[in-house]
């Protein structure tokens, strides 16, 4: 029974500390006492101690020998030179997914895209959180069918989680309108093998994400 509890008191703080963070209610760079926390969310220690292993195992928050937790934090010079490697790399794999896209592959970008047009829309059933998942298939299934394994590989050490999380949260409703008709657009792109136009919208569509994450981190 107290493992149940524990387990049930562990989620409760994962998700108030995780909705916290994304909402900016606990900015970058916020040192996370245990103590603190376990006082404001009426908790004892271990629960929170297991919220902060599962955050900093979503990239959320980072744990610093011998000085505890804080929110990770990315500067906008961080933030923009993620934004330019992605830049130059995104456009590029995206024109060759257009030279390459089987029927089965459109079908399954398709399905994506049509997905996150509906979660995304504005409303109760709308669900950020769902936004991502769908979010991080519709740009893998580009690259696996770009077939592009060094393009791949340089572009996992700069596509961090949290960037991602924060982005989908930070987006006003324009911003995330045009970020779902994109997709949209990829797919559109990819359907007539037209590789200049898969590349200008993937471009279009890095730089909108960039504006809002760079706004928000000043």
């Amino acid at each position: 029974m107290a493992t149940t509890l524990t387990a049930r008191a562990s989620e409760r703080a994962h998700l108030a500390l995780r909705d916290e963070i994304l909402r900016g209610v606990l900015a970058p760079g916020t040192r996370l006492g245990e103590v603190e926390l376990a006082d404001r969310l009426g908790v004892s220690r271990t629960p929170v101690r297991e919220a902060l292993s599962r955050l900093a195992a979503e990239g959320l928050v980072e744990v610093l020998p011998h000085r505890g937790a804080r929110v990770v934090s990315f500067s906008a010079d961080d933030l923009d030179g993620i934004f330019d490697v992605r830049l130059a790399l995104e456009p590029r794999a995206t024109g060759r997914a257009a030279t390459r896209v089987t029927a089965e592959d459109l079908a399954a970008l398709d399905d994506l895209a049509t997905h996150m047009l509906a979660i995304g829309a504005p409303g109760p059933d709308q669900d950020l959180d769902a936004l991502v998942g769908l979010n991080r298939d519709f740009h893998a299934r580009l690259l696996d069918v770009a077939a592009a394994p060094a393009l791949s590989a340089a572009l996992a050490n700069v596509v961090h989680l949290p960037v991602v999380l924060r982005t989908f949260h930070a987006y006003d409703p324009a911003s995330l309108a045009r970020s779902l008709a994109h997709h949209a657009e990829i797919v559109a792109a990819l359907r007539v093998a037209d590789a200049d136009w898969a590349s200008a919208v993937m471009r279009s569509h890095l730089r909108n994400a960039r504006a809002v994450m760079v706004r928000n981190s000043s």
